[in-house]
């Protein structure tokens, strides 16, 4: 992703990746997602929720 206002961004458009985030926990499946923003591609959001899973799942030191 690249940035745009210091948020991160689906590259190729200016839809934050927060707004995946805010719609997930709001109940929008992945597809309805994609449909409401066009230009963002399943590969993308797949490949910002694997990253995050990973960042997760990694120790963080304090």
């Amino acid at each position: 992703p690249k940035r745009v206002s210091g948020g991160w961004v689906f590259r190729g458009t200016r839809v934050p990746v927060a707004a995946l985030f805010e719609n997930l926990e709001d109940g929008v499946e992945i597809t309805e997602f994609i449909a409401l923003f066009p230009g963002v591609t399943l590969e993308q959001v797949r490949l910002v929720l694997d990253h995050t899973a990973k960042s997760l799942a990694s120790p963080q030191v304090v």
